[in-house]
């Protein structure tokens, strides 16, 4: 090698040390400046981990204990330290479990004060079983209306039977009439209004 390739080859040596040193500094610099937002910032992402931690660890223990309440009601119903826990913990949960006793008991009351559940489901199925137990045919009425209803069928079908019992024949077959075909429940409405509707 030459002694010019030698000093060039320092000399880019020497250029890459001091381009590195220079971001160094300049790393350092912005470092020194803004030390407390940095120290912040990383303090801050270490509490919203921990808190995130501790938070799925008390959701993790509440469905835990829920789930040992229910399963102890499912038990023995009776046990008034298992359903306070569950209607603490996990209050859907505690209204489906109520919804199963007041079927269950056939018990009108317990099927009303669920009527305002937020639990999916319990509001609707309180509201029918309860109308169905009370036998009042203007509250089946009503519910059939309802939309999104999910025993709405099992309603009209209901509505027809109780027309059957009472001689209205052309009111159970207008109800039949409203089970959609793609309904579970349009062979049992053809088969009451071939058998039973004449």
């Amino acid at each position: 090698m030459s002694l010019k390739e030698n000093m060039d080859a320092l000399k880019e040596e020497l250029n890459s040390e001091e381009k590195f040193l220079e971001s160094a500094i300049k790393t350092e610099r912005f470092i020194k400046r803004y030390q407390k937002p940095l120290m912040a910032g990383v303090a801050s992402l270490l509490l919203a981990a921990g808190g995130a931690i501790a938070y799925q660890a008390y959701t993790d223990a509440k469905i835990e204990s829920s789930n040992a309440a229910f399963n102890a009601l499912l038990q023995n119903p009776s046990d008034s330290g298992a359903e306070a826990t569950l209607k603490n913990d996990n209050p859907k949960l505690y209204d489906v479990w109520k919804l199963s006793r007041g079927i269950a008991q056939n018990d009108p009351t317990i099927l009303e004060a669920l009527k305002s559940s937020e639990a999916f489901g319990v509001a609707d199925i309180a509201t029918y079983e309860s109308a169905v137990i009370k036998k009042e045919i203007a509250s089946l009425e009503k519910y059939t209306k309802m939309q999104g209803a999910l025993y709405k069928d099992l309603a009209q079908l209901q509505l027809a039977v109780d027309a059957i019992e009472k001689g209205n024949i052309s009111l159970a077959r207008q109800k039949i009439a409203l089970i959609p075909e793609d309904s579970p429940l349009y062979q049992v409405g053809q088969a009451l209004s071939h058998y039973g509707v004449k």
